[in-house]
């Protein structure tokens, strides 16, 4: 049997996926052979494996720090959000069903606990190490019941854990105890102790309130990992992106001709795969930023409509902020306008959709001869073909069909004019086909902007997973992790914090 940890957090987005992933590349990096897993995620940024299996994007860049193929075992419980009440349900890469939040946790998410802890069995017999990532906090004590992700797993598979915290939020060590104290004796013997994240200043001031911990809790910190922009992997959740000129955290390098090139991406409701332009910022002299007002596409030199978990919602949501008729003249001044999965549905005639929203027919935006009929089943592919002369791969997760009337063949969808769609994501990450790309859309509005000829997508991957291995290196007792990793929990466990779980 493989080594393992659980990566748990104090909060949502306090760093456990950064975490995972760092370590994943360091002990990759010493050799050892290693694999993620998260036992439950939920997320609207999802990537098809190889096998044409649906998992979370962090999980598959998770795998890609691990050097492994991800496959469907690393993340077998997905869940899709389709509003605030309801989510579909992902099992082992395909979808099973929708299910209200109510459904899932009185009784489905612990159905689901024996093919969590089989896929978790499997990756530790043909590993080494197994780095498991939680979700949201150990410490929600309503839910602890039916948990399959945090402590659930944790007790079953008997694995230690390491509590990430944000220091950068503020009331760190208030989270480090009150997480620890609000969970049962049985779930305390397995916290190992703690790893601070995103710290700003002289670590030396933090020590004593480090060292009081220990006195509190009897738990150790593994590391202090310091506060680094562009240190993100693949978000977990598009609601939370800003809608107030958000940019990517990638560094905005010189243009490599006279102009920028400026993209605006429209926030549309459940957004989806919103990293399809993560390849875009992170060419030189061009600016990225998301958008939710027609005003903020005036001066844009590309509009993106990105992917979405509800393509009819999102339709309305461009038609009552005024979107769909800046867009629409956008396409009457041959200004260039890209639409990707969801958002290549809104730009066509017309939508059939007895399965997403239920709506019926409903008239798309008309910029593109393309009529839409959702499908029962989801199309979960990896296609490869070829478009403006140049090779392109990418991955298709949708419902919707396309029935393609006209214009001019662009991957499976069509271009008309400066009006660009397709159901490929990730097509971007590209390189030849990217510059390609982004030349046409430069001379269509009319900027001397040139690609840089350079520019590896790939290769830059690489170095942020590296910089997060370095991150672990560098600034965590990897020493004392690889014990704990190899080990486990002593068999007396941590000590009990007082009061515990209710």
């Amino acid at each position: 049997m493989g080594g393992g940890l659980l990566v748990a957090g104090t909060t949502s987005d306090a760093g456990k996926s950064v975490v995972t992933a760092g370590i994943c590349r360091w002990l990759a990096r010493k050799g050892v052979k290693v694999a993620p897993f998260k036992a439950q995620n939920m997320s609207l940024n999802s990537f098809v494996t190889r096998e044409g299996a649906e998992i979370g994007r962090a999980q598959a860049m998770q795998a890609a720090a691990a050097r492994v193929e991800p496959s469907a075992l690393m993340n077998p419980v997905l869940l899709k959000p389709g509003g605030d009440r309801s989510s579909q349900v992902v099992l082992m890469g395909k979808p099973v069903g929708e299910l209200s939040a109510r459904g899932y946790h009185a009784g489905r998410q612990e159905q689901l606990f024996g093919t969590v802890t089989e896929c978790l069995a499997e990756l530790r017999r043909t590993h080494d190490a197994v780095i498991c990532e939680g979700a949201g906090s150990p410490a929600e004590i309503n839910l602890r019941r039916s948990d399959i992700v945090n402590m659930g797993i944790a007790r079953a598979a008997r694995l230690p854990v390491v509590v990430v915290g944000d220091i950068d939020r503020g009331g760190v060590f208030a989270s480090f105890f009150g997480t620890t104290a609000l969970l049962s004796r049985e779930d305390q013997a397995l916290i190992a102790g703690y790893l601070v994240n995103k710290f700003r200043g002289d670590v030396t001031l933090l020590e004593p309130g480090l060292e009081m911990l220990r006195g509190l809790t009897g738990r150790r910190t593994f590391g202090v990992l310091p506060f680094a922009h562009g240190l993100g992997i693949d978000e977990e959740d598009g609601l939370r992106v800003s809608l107030r000129g958000a940019v990517r955290e990638s560094v905005v390098a010189p243009p490599h001709g006279r102009d920028v090139l400026r993209v605006a991406v429209c926030a549309i409701p459940l957004m989806s795969n919103f990293t399809d332009v993560d390849a875009l910022a992170a060419e030189p002299g061009v600016i990225v930023r998301f958008v939710d007002r027609p005003e903020e596409l005036a001066d844009a030199d590309l509009a993106v409509i990105p992917g979405t978990r509800g393509t009819v919602r999102a339709l309305s949501w461009l038609r009552e902020r005024g979107l769909a008729d800046a867009l629409a003249r956008r396409a009457a001044e041959g200004r260039p306008v890209l639409g990707i999965c969801g958002g290549f549905q809104v730009l066509g005639e017309r939508i059939e959709d007895e399965v997403e929203s239920r709506a019926g027919v409903v008239d798309g935006l008309g910029l593109l001869p393309v009529r839409i009929r959702f499908a029962p089943g989801k199309t979960l592919a990896r296609p490869v073909g070829s478009a403006l002369g140049e090779p392109v791969a990418g991955y298709e997760i949708h419902h919707g069909v396309a029935e393609v009337l006209g214009g001019e063949a662009f991957l499976d969808g069509c271009r008309v004019g400066s009006v660009w769609g397709t159901h490929w994501h990730g097509s971007l990450e590209s390189d030849g086909f990217r510059r390609a790309f982004l030349r046409r859309v430069a001379d269509q509005a009319g900027r001397s902007f040139v690609p840089a000829p350079d520019t590896s997508f790939a290769a830059l991957r690489e170095e942020q997973l590296d910089r997060l291995g370095d991150l672990i290196e560098q600034h965590a007792d990897t020493g004392a992790l690889l014990r704990l990793i190899e080990e486990g929990m002593p068999v007396a466990g941590a000590p009990f914090i007082p009061p515990g779980a209710p």
